[in-house]
């Protein structure tokens, strides 16, 4: 794995990384997004819904939300002075007719090595 300061690569949705321990919990942590579809993005999706298949314009806007609620859920985990998170979760809810809230959540922590474990 990479340096121990980059949270991005201590993301799990398993309750802690082989090789290491939970030194500290903070707590859960998350980041929130609401999005809504453009009207130009509801047309142009319609029309994919009459070809069929992936429905590309929805899929971007899914993976989008994701990763900024993903991004300001780190955001979150590293100002609480975390370096991992675990048992990390997305959900998402209508909360409007087009409109969709996405969280992505965790616990953040601080790992360390196990006694005789390399750091990466």
């Amino acid at each position: 794995m990479s340096s121990m300061n980059d949270i991005h690569s201590w993301v799990t949705t398993a309750n802690g990384f082989d090789g290491y321990h939970v030194e500290r919990g903070f707590g859960i942590v998350r980041g929130i997004t609401v999005r809504s579809r453009s009207v130009f993005g509801s047309m142009g999706a319609a029309f994919q819904q009459l070809a069929g298949g992936n429905i590309t314009l929805y899929t971007e806007l899914a993976e989008r939300s994701r990763q900024e609620a993903y991004d300001i859920m780190i955001q979150h985990a590293g100002a609480m002075g975390a370096n991992a998170v675990i048992a990390m979760r997305y959900d998402a809810t209508e909360v409007a007719q087009g409109v969709t809230e996405v969280i992505a959540y965790g616990t953040a922590v601080i790992i360390a090595p196990n006694a005789g474990q390399a750091t990466a």
